[in-house]
């Protein structure tokens, strides 16, 4: 399943995207409040600030908004990647600060994550398959700032694991925040984490840790 798969009767791809990002906002709180089975689409069109049919112009189902919420994550986590990691000239100081990236965003999109991995089971097959497909693509965004970050040689398992990591521990602050975010401010958890992460790494720790501040 792909983007540019689900239907629209409106050519206007600015627009398409902006009603769909509006579609997004006002499913997630509903989705929350409610659970996906109990909101219904005539609900997410009025949270969105328009009408049932102009909904129906902009997708199919009320599966499509999960599916659009999954893509709106993994292009944000590919462009703050991207954005924070010098392809040119990588670092042991990018790895660090594309791991803060990488958290603050997660901390930016906590609801949409908590709503798609409570609703994922509510997906088709092939959309689960999509959705899980996109997760393990952000896991291999990360596997390559750390392989090219990192000059002393890791395994792939080594890789993998840090990778899947630092995945996990970005999604943790949503996850847990009911008791995480009653012990540590964002910045605590974020330079916990990557001290930890640092650990799992060969070499200068603590020089590591010193060159991202």
């Amino acid at each position: 399943m792909e983007k540019d798969k689900i239907v629209s009767s409106v050519k206007d791809q600015e627009l398409i995207k902006m009603r769909r990002d509006q579609m997004i906002k006002g499913a997630i709180t509903l989705f929350k409040e409610k659970g996906f089975h109990r909101t219904t689409t005539r609900e997410i069109a009025k949270a969105s600030g328009f009408s049932i049919g102009t909904l129906y112009e902009y997708i199919r189902t009320k599966e499509d908004i999960l599916f659009l919420t999954c893509d709106a994550i993994y292009d944000q986590v590919r462009e703050r990647v991207e954005s924070a990691f010098d392809l040119e000239h990588p670092s042991r100081e990018n790895l660090i600060n594309v791991m803060k990236s990488y958290f603050y965003l997660m901390d930016e999109l906590q609801e949409e994550i908590l709503i798609l991995y409570q609703e994922v089971k509510s997906l088709k097959k092939e959309t689960r398959k999509y959705v899980l497909q996109k997760e393990q693509d952000m896991v291999r965004m990360l596997e390559k700032v750390i392989v090219n970050c990192v000059p002393e040689p890791l395994t792939k398992k080594e890789v993998s694991l840090i990778a899947n990591n630092i995945f996990i521990e970005g999604h943790m602050w949503g996850f847990r925040r009911w008791i995480l975010q009653k012990q540590f401010t964002l910045d605590e958890y974020i330079e916990l984490q990557i001290t930890m992460l640092l650990k799992m790494l060969p070499g200068e720790h603590e020089s590591l840790r010193k060159g991202g501040n």
